[in-house]
């Protein structure tokens, strides 16, 4: 029976991650419109684009909305037609709609400077509310999203439903050992 780390060899672990991660980012990292600046609007409108819908898909749509509806006055004001015809190939049309309904709610009270004012915006979950805040607000606690869920799943063996992932401490996970006669096998 496998035994579990310590709480000082997990946290060394956990510690040794970002010097391997970060060089391989720096290096790897696609070039994204939406990495270009970090305004919040522009931060609201790529993560409310990118929630179920591929990059390669954005991407082109998000330059196109932001040429179109360049700040929050532009698509709060923007008639319901102009919105769906710019979203038009990304789907799920109730993220369009929700977004238009957080730029009237930005209009009228300003950008939520506190992740509970966030949280009353249309459309804002838990993780777009920690995305989107303005960066002095931003706290530098980690961001378990479906995607870094479904990357920890590969380095910890987390035996919990993916829908709790998100909802675990890394600290609680162990690191994944191979089974018994399981083949081993490295990515170049």
């Amino acid at each position: 029976m496998e035994q579990p780390l310590s709480a000082a060899a997990r946290a060394e672990l956990l510690n040794g991650l970002p010097a391997l991660l970060l060089p391989w980012y720096d290096t790897n990292k696609r070039d994204l419109p939406w990495r270009e600046n970090r305004d919040p609007y522009r931060v609201l409108v790529s993560e409310l684009m990118l929630q179920q819908t591929r990059v390669e898909a954005v991407r082109e749509h998000y330059v196109r909305f932001l040429r179109e509806l360049p700040d929050v006055q532009a698509l709060a004001a923007c008639p319901e037609d102009k919105l769906f015809k710019l979203w038009e190939g990304l789907g799920y049309y109730s993220r369009a709609r929700n977004l238009q309904r957080a730029a009237q709610a930005i209009c009228e009270h300003g950008f939520p400077q506190t992740a509970e004012g966030l949280k009353k915006l249309p459309g804002v979950g838990s993780t777009r509310r920690a995305r989107s805040l303005p960066s002095p607000l931003n706290s530098p606690r980690p961001r378990w999203t479906a995607t870094s869920c479904a990357s920890s799943r590969g380095i910890w063996a987390t035996r919990a439903p993916r829908r709790s992932c998100a909802r675990r401490s890394p600290l609680s996970l162990r690191p994944r050992t191979p089974r018994a006669g399981a083949a081993t096998s490295r990515r170049a």
